[in-house]
């Protein structure tokens, strides 16, 4: 269980982020919307323990995780917005670099596990760089899931990509869902929105619950 209380941070005296605090249990897909530049990747990259709150406190299942890397890497699987692939590598040799030279582990994987789920088994050989949106976004979740994470966080998961890859994309996040993973993710894609179990507007540096009944149409609209 992720215990998110009282986080504040701020930037050239402008504050981003004010007393933010929630819960996600097991099983939990949690969505966060807003307008561009209101904070959510802020807040996501200080979840995954990228950067650091003025304030605040981050507990995965009752330990506190502020600058404790080696617990956050163990929990936490955190795909950026950013490609975080190195592009003059294949795709196969990217793979590798998360499995950190495990191949029995990697191997098993690409045969039953996320990055079989995934198809990354199908562009093994192609170098990073020359992949596509959708291919490279499949290999990112693919490998950042390689350590077996309780919780999955996604910025944008779906932008910029076909309508294929959404879908592959999505079907894992709901999979990983029912299986009892916890999922937050930040998105302007009504699929996306319309499978998460709970959604937050972050709006004016404050997480405000969305208002019961809202659809994923009617909350794009608004945001």
């Amino acid at each position: 269980m992720l215990e998110v209380t009282g986080i504040e941070k701020r930037y050239r005296g402008r504050t981003i982020l004010k007393n933010i605090s929630f819960r996600a249990n097991p099983g939990e897909c949690i969505g966060i919307v807003g307008g561009n530049g209101c904070g959510k990747t802020t807040l996501l990259s200080i979840l995954a323990g990228i950067r650091k709150p003025d304030r605040g406190s981050i507990r995965i299942d009752g330990q506190e995780a502020l600058g404790r890397h080696r617990l956050l890497e163990e929990k936490i699987a955190y795909v950026p917005q950013e490609n975080p692939l190195i592009p003059e590598l294949t795709a196969f040799d990217n793979y590798r670099l998360w499995f950190r030279g495990k191949r029995r582990e990697m191997e098993r994987d690409l045969e039953c596990g996320v990055g079989h789920v995934l198809g990354v088994d199908r562009f093994l050989k192609t170098q990073a760089g020359r992949l596509s949106g959708g291919e490279k976004k499949r290999l990112s979740i693919a490998a950042a899931l390689s350590g077996r994470a309780d919780i999955l966080i996604l910025d944008e998961p779906g932008a910029a990509l076909d309508l294929e890859a959404k879908e592959q994309i999505l079907t894992y996040i709901r999979s990983y869902v029912k299986a009892g993973g916890t999922v937050l993710l930040t998105s302007h894609e009504m699929g996306e929105i319309g499978a998460c179990t709970t959604l937050y507007v972050l709006k004016n540096g404050a997480l405000v619950p969305t208002e019961a009944g809202l659809s994923a149409r009617e909350l794009i609209q608004r945001f």
